[in-house]
């Protein structure tokens, strides 16, 4: 059951009904814990076990280390409890992956390789990144651990983040639940304005442009380099009005319910350099990535931490490229169980890295200062590096990726660019549109506010768009995949 879809729409209605009849607090939240379940069971009820056994697996390990003092005793109960949460990901998502690796030395020795057929239970990547960021809150001392199972039954299985994030820790949902959350009209007006925009992100925008882009990413060699700089466009387009439009669609749900979450997404193609990129793409898995890994594997080289620098610790340089290039490494895998993936992830541990050492050598007295030229220079510079490794991301194997790129470089291939995909700069003008009337307004009350008067035909105007010009049928988000 995707955002999209109309068994969505119908499932979304009927919540929101048996919520609005229901008076007292503790079958509200068993009502939302229920309905969680059953949105996750759509895709496979089997994978409901899993959902399950993480999250009893979470709370009963945070109450244990809850009742000892300090780190040294509690740091058995995290090491067990993350271990745990790392073997489940650990199998499910990478052990085709390993055993088609490992396939050339079994045929070395003689043997028969191993050919496991796991199927990937949607969203176990996020959710258990949720548990472990919990457990690693309550080991710290930053977050006590949770009482009542109900509650925090209700922290991994509300369903608006589960399928594919954001990635909501327990310090900014569990404190939500001291109040009460009856239906609100404030919260169902800002819920449905945000939850509209990102169905317009994802129905006119994203798979518009992936029209124009996956034909170009399956069959490459029969594009000229003009189509295929065109179709790499596209999917910058779509990827980000996929996933960002997903985002948006999971806030307005959980703010239909008096839930707030964070932010996923600030204008990352506005970007100035790669480090500001991952400021304000996919935050919540960057803020995740530091708290969790990056920091970590920083502190155990360098054993010195100030607030100032880069993701809050002082190291020296090389430290620092050691655990950015792991953390992203890390990162890239995590994505996916692909060597692309891999890829993509070293390729931005090597430009965060190369971002650090220029740093160093400007000084921080040079920060920040650009003028026009330069602040045009190193945007075209980080978007070009987007786009290319976007290729990495999106291409299913290495021989596709080298394919586009060498159209791109305009290495081999001729020809003029087909009417068909010049039509795609259109949905590309009306995205840079949207993004650029998204950053004056950021600041500001949403642009859809059904209190003005002209809001009401500019979704009439909008949703008649919908209708009319988004592709028939709806394809998956593209994030449901990792």
């Amino acid at each position: 059951m995707i955002f999209s879809s109309v068994e969505f729409f119908v499932f979304l209605a009927l919540l929101l009904a048996a919520v609005g009849l229901t008076r007292r607090e503790t079958p509200r939240r068993v009502i939302l814990i229920a309905a969680g379940y059953l949105f996750y069971a759509w895709s496979d009820w089997r994978a409901c076990f899993l959902l399950l056994g993480v999250t009893l697996t979470g709370f009963l390990v945070a109450r244990g280390m809850a009742g000892l003092s300090d780190r040294p005793a509690r740091r058995p109960w995290l090491v067990a409890g993350v271990a745990a949460n790392v073997a489940l990901l650990a199998f499910f998502k990478y052990a085709g992956f390993l055993a088609g690796n490992l396939r050339p030395l079994f045929h070395v020795a003689g043997l028969e390789p191993p050919r496991p057929e796991v199927i990937l239970p949607v969203g176990i990547s996020f959710y258990t990144f949720q548990c472990i960021s919990y457990l690693g809150d309550v080991y710290r001392g930053s977050l006590p651990a949770h009482r009542s199972l109900r509650d925090y039954l209700l922290f991994t299985a509300f369903f608006p983040q589960l399928l594919a994030g954001p990635i909501v820790r327990g310090g900014q949902f569990l404190p939500q639940l001291e109040r009460g959350h009856p239906l609100l009209a404030g919260n169902l007006r800002l819920g449905a304005e945000r939850f509209v925009r990102g169905f317009a992100k994802k129905a006119l925008l994203a798979d518009t442009l992936g029209v124009w882009a996956n034909p170009v990413f399956a069959h490459p060699g029969a594009y000229s380099p003009g189509t295929v700089w065109l179709a790499v466009l596209a999917y910058a387009g779509q990827i980000y009005y996929d996933f960002s439009g997903y985002t948006d669609m999971a806030i307005g749900a959980a703010r239909m319910f008096g839930f707030e979450y964070p932010e996923n997404f600030r204008h990352p193609y506005r970007s100035l350099s790669i480090a500001e990129f991952w400021q304000r793409w996919h935050i919540t898995l960057s803020t995740w990535l530091r708290d969790y890994l990056f920091l970590p594997l920083a502190y155990a080289v360098s054993r010195r931490i100030e607030a100032d620098r880069p993701f809050g610790v002082r190291a020296e340089t090389w430290s620092y490229a050691a655990a950015i290039l792991i953390t992203m490494f890390l990162g890239g895998l995590w994505h996916g169980a692909s060597w692309t993936f891999v890829a993509w992830g070293a390729l931005h541990g090597v430009a965060l890295a190369v971002h650090r050492f220029v740093r160093e050598a400007r000084g921080r007295r040079a920060q920040g200062r650009y003028g026009t030229a330069g602040r045009l220079v190193s945007w075209a510079g980080t978007f070009l590096f987007l786009l290319v490794t976007w290729v990495l991301f999106r291409a299913p194997d290495f021989t596709t990726a080298w394919t586009v790129l060498r159209r791109m470089a305009f290495l081999d291939g001729a020809g003029g660019i087909r009417w068909f995909y010049v039509q795609g700069l259109v949905v590309l003008a009306a995205g840079v549109t949207l993004h650029l009337w998204s950053i004056r307004h950021e600041d500001r009350s949403p642009a859809l506010d059904l209190r003005r008067p002209l809001a009401w035909p500019a979704l009439a105007a909008l949703l008649l768009a919908l209708v009319l010009f988004a592709p028939a049928g709806r394809s998956p988000f593209i994030y449901l995949q990792f």
